[in-house]
C-alpha cells in the first residue's frame, strides 16, 4: 500500500511495527523497516530508464529525480544525488564489520539504501546512492 507524504496529515516516524505490517508487503517491511537488502540485479528499477520522479514506498516522499540515475552495475538502481537536501537522512552504519553510510526517507525513516563516496563515479558528485528497487516507486514524468 502506497501512501502519500504530502497530504502532511500522518507523521510516518509515530508508525508502530504493527501498523508498518499492515502497510507493506512482507519484503518491502524487511527491506524498508527492518533494513534488509533485495537481492542485486533483481529489482524492478535496476535497468529502468524512465523520465520522472522516484518516491519512498513506504510514504511517499519524492527522493531521487531519473536524471540522476547512472549505471553503476552494481545491482541495484544508483543516483549521484537525492531529490533535495532533506529527502534522505545518511547515518553510519557498522553491521557487517565494515563501515558504511545507510541512507533513510527523511519523511519517514524508512531503509532505502547505501551512498558511497570517492569509488571514481564519473558523475557530478563522485557518489553513488546505492538503493534498494523494492524501496522506491516512480512516478513517470508528465507529457
Amino acid at each position: 500500500m502506497t501512501n502519500d507524504a504530502s497530504n502532511g496529515t500522518e507523521d510516518f516516524t509515530e508508525l508502530t511495527d504493527a501498523q508498518w505490517r499492515e502497510r507493506l508487503t512482507p519484503a518491502e517491511f524487511q527491506v524498508l523497516r527492518q533494513a534488509g537488502t533485495e537481492r542485486p540485479f533483481t529489482g524492478e528499477y535496476t535497468d529502468s530508464t524512465d523520465v520522472g520522479v522516484y518516491a519512498c514506498r513506504a510514504c511517499g516522499a519524492e527522493l531521487f529525480r531519473s536524471e540522476t540515475k547512472f549505471e553503476s552495475h552494481c545491482g541495484w538502481p544508483s543516483f549521484f544525488t537525492p531529490l533535495a537536501g532533506e529527502a534522505v537522512i545518511e547515518r553510519v552504519d557498522d553491521s557487517l564489520g565494515m563501515r558504511r553510510t545507510e541512507v533513510l526517507c527523511a519523511n519517514c525513516h524508512s531503509h532505502l539504501g547505501h551512498v558511497f563516496s570517492g569509488e571514481g563515479y564519473d558523475t557530478p558528485t563522485d557518489l553513488r546512492y546505492c538503493i534498494n528497487s523494492i524501496s522506491l516507486t516512480m512516478r513517470p514524468a508528465e507529457g
